[in-house]
């Protein structure tokens, strides 16, 4: 490598992939220092984000839950439909859900009984443990959302928690700042409703979270974060009476909600299930007895550029069918709710990649209207996972 211009060794090694690119901060100090230099970091990230993404995964059920592997579409020697995964790395923690990705780092969540917080990255295997939150009441909490992401303003992380639990009181607490051009309206079915959110928020390197305030609103659960300019979204209901699904976003750089109009043709008794990132894009995922309906938006928070792209049929993958079954898996008579079915991405090729209950890949082709299963094993082992995708980086969090 001696013998390379010197200008050609950055451009080398900013399009190998980050596990190489790990393996070569050995090679001389020279390059250990150039690897770890955030010029390149961000140059070496923005390239790997125009590729097909990568994935983390982690094995669900004991003895083995507490272990990650990376996977991805390039590892197999003769391509096709095989993602290989490797085993890694994690870091000396108690028992811990995977949450959600963010620039090559993991939002790690600690189960009982601590549920602390971790960020980590797999590849540099560094990580922070972040304090506590520390409410007058935590018995009265009966769940929360977890957003994970990076303030564009202050080049800062931050992980926001959305406490939610049954209230019977009718007076109206102190609410998150909400835009007041896009102030949801309180309607009279508040007084009766049984949710009441309180959000918390921590800027990474801080010592102590922030409470935001209290709001009328239930956020639905997601499977996986979705962070589209610089703003967290989630699915949410305005109360218990109301059915109406709706988007809310959270700026990260502001600290404040704003609603996200939906479709103007998509009726209002149609419930979208989930929400997803397509290739830089909000999306968000509707159904019925047909199959799935995939919207996205594709110019930021304007009404009218939301499009119906995707329709996807109904399909159970091969390992989720009897051992018995000989005939079409498209046969009605083998039904899988839809509520099983998760969007992941979409791949370079336009394919969308598609996770069954926890157990199933397959890559839907819109172009033929065909399905490729996808092989995943662990070890040679195939077994249900957890999944988020994942752009893999060097960076880390200055604390200070």
């Amino acid at each position: 490598m001696d013998c390379l211009p010197r200008e050609l060794v950055p451009e080398i090694l900013s399009r190998l992939p980050i596990p190489s690119l790990v393996q070569s901060k050995s090679v001389c100090r020279a390059w250990r220092i150039f690897i770890h230099d955030q010029e390149f970091v961000d140059k070496h990230f923005k390239r790997m984000i125009d590729n097909d993404p990568s994935f983390i995964l982690q094995i669900i059920g004991n003895p083995i839950q507490n272990q990650l592997y990376f996977g991805d579409f390039s590892s197999h020697p003769n391509g096709g439909n095989v993602m290989i995964t490797k085993k890694l790395t994690i870091p000396p923690l108690s028992n811990f859900h995977l949450v959600s990705s963010c620039n090559g780092l993991l939002c790690l969540r600690f189960t009982h009984p601590s549920f602390g917080l971790c960020i980590y990255n797999p590849f540099t295997r560094d990580y922070i443990e972040l304090p506590k939150i520390i409410t007058k009441n935590p018995a009265s909490h009966h769940g929360s959302v977890l957003g994970f992401g990076l303030d564009p303003t202050t080049k800062k992380y931050k992980v926001v928690e959305v406490s939610y639990k049954g209230i019977t009181c009718r007076t109206q607490p102190r609410r998150v700042a909400i835009s007041s051009m896009r102030r949801p309206p309180l309607t009279a079915a508040y007084a009766s409703s049984s949710i009441e959110s309180e959000v918390y928020i921590l800027t990474v390197g801080s010592p102590t979270w922030r409470n935001l305030g209290r709001f009328p609103f239930h956020f639905m659960w997601q499977k996986s974060q979705v962070l589209v300019h610089d703003k967290l979204h989630w699915i949410y209901y305005p109360d218990t009476i109301n059915a109406t699904d709706l988007i809310m976003s959270f700026d990260l750089a502001n600290e404040q909600f704003n609603e996200v109009p939906r479709p103007d043709f998509i009726s209002s008794d149609r419930r979208f299930r989930e929400l997803v990132v397509l290739r830089g894009c909000l999306s968000a995922v509707s159904s019925d007895n047909e199959g799935l309906e995939i919207w996205v938006m594709k110019e930021y928070d304007v009404r009218e550029s939301w499009i119906k792209e995707f329709s996807i049929g109904t399909y159970v993958p091969r390992i989720l069918q009897p051992n018995d079954q000989c005939e079409s898996s498209n046969n009605s008579r083998f039904y899988l709710p839809k509520r099983s079915i998760r969007v992941l991405c979409q791949l370079r090729s336009g394919g969308i990649l598609l996770e069954y209950r926890n157990k199933a890949l397959v890559i839907y082709d819109p172009h033929c209207r065909i399905f490729h299963d996808l092989q995943v094993t662990f070890a040679g082992i195939s077994t249900y996972f957890r999944i988020v995708v994942h752009v893999a980086s060097l960076n880390w969090i200055e604390t200070t």
